[in-house]
Order: C-alpha cells, then structure tokens, then sequence
C-alpha cells in the first residue's frame, strides 16, 4: 500500500488548516529541536519551520515518494526515510509533532507514552488525528468493500482503533506536566461529489483499494461516490461541504 504525494496535496490547503491551528498551540518558544512524524510532501513541516525558525527540524516519513516532494519543498532541512512506529531516537526533543499519521499505528497505549519519553524536560508532544471513523465517508466504503464482488479480498478491512479525548487525557496525564485535548470539525468546501472521493483516495480508501485491479478500483468508487452523493447533499452552486471531525493533543512533558 503506497502513498500519493501527487494525490495528498490536491487538497493541501484544506488538509493543512489543521495542523497551523494545532503547531499554534504549542505553548513552547525555545526551540532548538523538532521532529515531524509522518512528515508527508511536507506541508506540516513547513508550518512548523514557520514557527520555529531558528529549531533544527527533522521530518520522517515511511514513502519515498512523499519524501522527495517534501525535500523540493524545504530543501534546507532534513527529512529521513523510516517507520515512525518503530521510532526510538538516540536524542530528545523540545517539540515532537505528529499530523495526521499516529491514527495508521496501532498501541496508542504504549506509543503515544512512548513519545513522551522522547520529549526534553519541559517539550511538547502535539498530535492532529482524523476522527471520522463513524462519517458517512467511512461507513459507505465499509458498505461497498462488503457488498462488492471483491468482500473476499476487503470486506474485514479494519482500522486501527480511535480513542476519546478523555482516554487520551487519563493516559497522558500520568506522564505530563499539562495536557489540553480538544475536538473540531472543520467544514471543507469542496468542488463536487467527485472530489470528496479524490480527497479519501489519498487517505481512507487506501487499504481498500489497493488489493484491486484496475478495473474493480474504477468499480469501487463508482459505486463510492453514488452514496457519497446521496450522504452529502450539494449547495445550490454544486459545491459539497465535506464535516471533517480532528482530534488535537498538546502534551508537555
């Protein structure tokens, strides 16, 4: 299962708002060291690098297509291929930031103490999730993945599991100094129906596509995007309002 730098950022805009109300967040102001976990084509890491400009910042991303999108962005940092899951630095750092990417691990448990660890005494763990899992956009590539020719083959596709913000407030409170946890959904103006299926093609419908053959994936969201419109009315121009629940975690060791 391959990541898109190419289809990520057809929707940059949209999917960096986010992460610029989170990295603002951050109660932090002497920075001298910050990783991006799950980096992508580097938008997240470039807001970060807005804000810290004088931090020695490090991005990390397990798809080499997404990292070479993100070193012609931000030439002057430096970005590593790895498995944020299997991170364990030799070093610690004032900020650790993770935008949309822990939701594809699993043992949030032990990961998200885990980072804690890895954080300089006084740093921050700051953490975006999508928290969507029950939106109709899921739901109805549950439903299709199950009815479809290909159940076999995708209809068991499982999502690592989400937590509430209050599972994630008792598991870091232990660990941290503060913890301030908070929910929002953002309401993204998109162009059509079809391009609430481009948006979730680099995303959600990933696990569910990628076992398929060209023509079943043309079936798949051809069938996705008939109950896509009929779960997401359209304004009077056409344009679709697509509800995007995220959860935000500030953690300061």
């Amino acid at each position: 299962m391959t990541w898109s730098a190419k289809q990520y950022t057809l929707f940059e805009q949209q999917r960096t708002r986010p992460v610029r109300d989170l990295v603002a967040a951050i109660p932090s102001t002497e920075v001298q060291t910050a990783v991006d976990l799950g980096c992508g084509p580097g938008n997240s890491t470039e807001v970060l690098a807005e804000r810290f400009p004088q931090a020695r910042i490090t991005g990390l991303d397990s798809s080499d297509d997404m990292l070479i999108d993100a070193r012609k962005r931000l030439p002057t940092l430096s970005f590593e291929l790895a498995d944020i899951g299997a991170w364990a630095p030799s070093q610690s750092f004032d900020v650790i930031l993770a935008n949309a990417s822990l939701q594809w691990l699993a043992d949030h448990a032990t990961l998200y103490p885990h980072l804690v660890r890895q954080l300089s005494p006084g740093g921050t763990l700051a953490v975006q999730t999508p928290d969507n899992l029950d939106e109709p956009a899921h739901r109805l590539a549950r439903e299709v993945a199950g009815e479809g020719p290909w159940a076999d083959r995708i209809g068991a596709v499982k999502h690592n599991a989400r937590h509430t913000a209050s599972d994630y407030y008792e598991l870091l409170t232990p660990h941290c100094s503060s913890v301030d946890v908070w929910r929002t959904t953002y309401l993204h103006p998109l162009a059509d129906h079809a391009a609430v299926v481009e948006w979730f093609k680099a995303s959600a419908l990933r696990p569910y596509l990628a076992p398929l053959s060209d023509s079943e994936k043309a079936a798949f969201l051809r069938d996705y995007q008939a109950r896509i419109t009929q779960a997401y009315p359209a304004l009077g121009d056409g344009t679709v309002l697509l509800p995007f629940p995220r959860l935000f975690i500030i953690a300061t060791r």
